[in-house]
């Protein structure tokens, strides 16, 4: 089988593409992140989906990015609540960690070569999305171009390295639709940027608007454990 590298966050999204992935019959090799974040229930989340989704290796990759600091995920900002979820898309908001998926698929890349794999799976979105710049079109694009002319195997010409991000275009509950589909637990992810100390979910952050209000349109129970 041919092997993928695949972004986990824990989240709703990285788990349906990570499940995509493998039913079409990837053999996934799931890559998460210490970066200094928040909190550790994403890390612990994707290990259950990793698990859950039987990948063929999952890696968690240390680095700091509290060192640069600049955001609400990797410094002593607030996290934004109760924000109108008809501005979300359109604002960069103080969670956007700076130059974080390129660092992500960076790292992936590198995997790639090693596992000699030209695919990398990736759950950004450009729809229903939290505002990011890293999440476009545009940047998947331009990273994919230069995978392949920063690669000693894209410059030999022994492999083309492609990016994938078959939710880019859905909506949220298009995304959990897919997810229940393909067999995705939504039970064993994470999405609140600010959990209490027991883990439950915040229910007021950018990411837990979303994600409720993308279980209610999609027509699924949400099971995720609101703090309120």
């Amino acid at each position: 089988m041919t092997r993928a590298v695949a972004l986990a966050s824990g989240g709703l999204d990285s788990s349906t593409v990570m499940a995509i992935a493998k039913r079409e019959g990837f053999d996934v090799y799931a890559l998460s992140f210490d970066y200094g974040q928040r909190h550790r229930c994403e890390l612990e989340a994707a290990r259950r989906v990793a698990q859950s989704l039987g990948v063929e290796r999952h890696v968690i990759a240390r680095i700091d990015l509290r060192t640069f600091g600049g955001s609400a995920l990797t410094a002593d900002i607030q996290v934004p609540k109760h924000r109108d979820p008809a501005r979300i898309p359109g604002e960069i908001p103080v969670t956007y960690v700076p130059a974080r998926n390129t660092i992500f698929l960076s790292l992936a890349l590198g995997w790639c070569e090693v596992l000699q794999a030209q695919d990398i799976f990736i759950g950004v979105n450009a729809v229903d999305y939290s505002g990011y710049p890293d999440c476009r079109p545009e940047f998947l694009e331009a990273f994919e171009r230069l995978a392949n002319v920063a690669t000693k195997a894209g410059v030999e010409g022994a492999s083309r390295y492609r990016i994938h991000a078959p939710l880019l275009h859905m909506s949220k509950a298009q995304i959990i639709q897919t997810g229940s589909a393909a067999g995705v637990d939504f039970s064993l992810t994470h999405s609140c940027y600010d959990p209490d100390p027991e883990g439950l979910a915040c229910g007021a952050c950018d990411s837990c608007v979303l994600r409720r209000r993308g279980f209610e349109d999609a027509g699924i129970p949400d099971p995720t454990r609101y703090a309120k």
